[in-house]
């Protein structure tokens, strides 16, 4: 197979469907509506992807200190993930409705589990759809494989690096991809308290993205970033956002910017607020 990724565009991808070294991960999923991912999975889907649910297969067990979308236990992911047809030898495409916004965390967690072959479809399910390439229709059954990952160091930021670096009067250097209504507490559909970690900034991360719902072209990606108070060069930095899944649109946003690849804040602004002795901001 060609090289390719972080992206990988509808056509490119079409013309490399046949390689039985590929597998395709439908991540389509609707946090209002959660089993309507794998409904509109069933009903049309790019021939041969298996559905990867956010929940079920993208993260762990909720618990009591944990955000909405904790990480599973690499032991488990791993499992999931050959479940699902993934070997090490494979190459991956990830996606979702159109945003990408939840493939995204299947991108994440695969290069965290050590599996850097993997690309997000550019513009996802809409895009491939309005271009009228072939679709398929039913479940399919994932073809059986072997998966073993093992976490790389340095990807993911925790609640208690944050309480100590605030506590230190420092800078925790956090970028939020939530919306700014959200970030600055006007309101939260979501989450039982509204606001953000004091000190981290918003960069809601649809700002990444063209009117056609692909990435921006690389100049661009550069100017939104370079207009963002925290750099990504220069020092460690993270990202964060409701429950750790759209922080991940930004890092990879990060990346196609030729920025330092932040670390993730996986519990992000619902597990913060677990603790209400934790303290929050409002405003911008």
């Amino acid at each position: 197979m060609s090289k390719f990724g972080p992206l990988i565009s509808t056509a490119q991808l079409q013309r490399q469907l046949s390689d039985p070294a590929l597998r395709v991960l439908d991540c389509r999923f609707d946090l209002m509506d959660p089993p309507g991912g794998r409904a509109s999975w069933i009903a049309a889907h790019l021939p041969g992807a298996v559905h990867a649910d956010l929940d079920r297969d993208l993260a762990g067990p909720i618990t009591a200190s944990s955000g909405r979308h904790p990480l599973p236990a690499p032991g488990a992911a791993a499992k999931t993930l050959a479940g699902l047809g993934v070997g090490n030898d494979k190459t991956l495409v990830v996606y979702d409705e159109g945003s990408g916004a939840i493939a995204a965390r299947a991108w994440w967690m695969l290069r965290w589990l050590g599996h850097d072959r993997v690309a997000l479809l550019d513009g996802g399910f809409a895009a491939w759809v309005a271009e009228r390439r072939p679709l398929e229709h039913g479940a399919v059954d994932a073809l059986a494989a072997s998966f073993r990952g093992s976490p790389r160091s340095g990807c993911i930021v925790t609640t208690t690096e944050i309480e100590q670096s605030l506590r230190a009067g420092r800078n925790p250097r956090l970028v939020d991809a939530r919306d700014a209504a959200r970030f600055r507490g006007e309101r939260e559909p979501i989450d039982r308290v509204a606001g953000h970690v004091p000190g981290a900034v918003n960069l809601p991360f649809g700002l990444s993205l063209a009117s056609d719902g692909r990435f921006r072209e690389t100049r661009d990606l550069e100017a939104v970033w370079a207009d963002a108070p925290v750099p990504g060069t220069g020092g460690e930095w993270s990202v964060m956002c409701g429950s750790g899944v759209t922080a991940c649109h930004l890092a990879l946003s990060a990346s196609l910017a030729g920025l330092r690849e932040p670390r993730l804040y996986v519990g992000s602004w619902s597990e913060w607020i677990r603790d209400p002795e934790r303290p929050v901001a409002t405003g911008p």
